[in-house]
């Protein structure tokens, strides 16, 4: 008997574009991970902690390890609920570890990362966008939540797609710190830049692609209108 053969679906360039940007934050995450060493007990040698040893004991030692415990769960978390499948297979899982989610980020990511914040090692413009962030991060979070209370979930989708690329930001500022190691960037201005523009320019990309899909979906239903007509 002759096999029905089914169609092979192409692989969209979008899908792989997701695939890769999954696998970079996986592998963010597990390099954080593999720090904790450096962290428990702390090693003011390591480079992270260098310099902090006079301000560590306190409230800051509180913030940093509460935020690099729940960091990279918020950002494994995203990962899953900013797919498109989850939304759709699992709605329960989604909608529950939705709610995880913005309890995470809400009660201790972005608590945590504006507690440390005055701190930044590359000075106070660094501060400023790390501080700028953490309540960025807090308000995308709080707006989607309150549209997915009130069942806007395109809106929802929006707002968390917004507050993800905010918490990746991590992930952004570690490949920026990578190209100016392969450029040879040694500048004192690149890591105040860096941390800027570590979540300013994903949020003004998602802005720009959201308003070419709402401006593409326009221009479609108008034309089919002009069909039906």
């Amino acid at each position: 008997m002759n096999s029905i053969r089914r169609p092979v679906r192409p692989v969209s360039l979008r899908r792989v574009q997701a695939w890769l940007a999954g696998v970079v934050v996986l592998r963010v995450v597990a390099s954080v991970a593999a720090n904790y060493r450096a962290y428990i007990p702390p090693d003011f040698g390591s480079e992270f902690l260098r310099g902090r040893e006079a301000y560590f004991w306190g409230g800051y030692s509180w913030a940093f390890y509460v935020h690099i415990a729940s960091g990279p769960v918020a950002l494994v978390l995203g990962l899953f609920l900013v797919g498109e499948w989850s939304r759709k297979r699992l709605r329960a899982w989604h909608r529950r570890l939705g709610w995880v989610q913005v309890m995470c980020v809400l009660g201790l990511v972005t608590p945590s990362g504006l507690a440390m914040a005055r701190y930044a090692a590359a000075g106070p413009v660094a501060a400023v966008g790390l501080a700028s962030l953490a309540v960025a991060t807090a308000a995308c979070t709080t707006l989607g939540a309150r549209a997915a209370a009130r069942r806007r979930f395109a809106e929802h989708r929006r707002w968390m797609w917004r507050s993800y690329l905010l918490l990746a930001s991590a992930v952004v500022l570690r490949l920026l710190g990578g190209l100016a190691t392969v450029l040879g960037i040694a500048a004192p201005w690149f890591d105040p830049l860096a941390n800027w523009m570590s979540w300013l320019l994903p949020l003004a990309a998602f802005e720009v692609c959201e308003r070419i899909r709402r401006r593409s979906g326009t221009i479609a239903a108008g034309a089919r209108a002009v069909t039906t007509r």
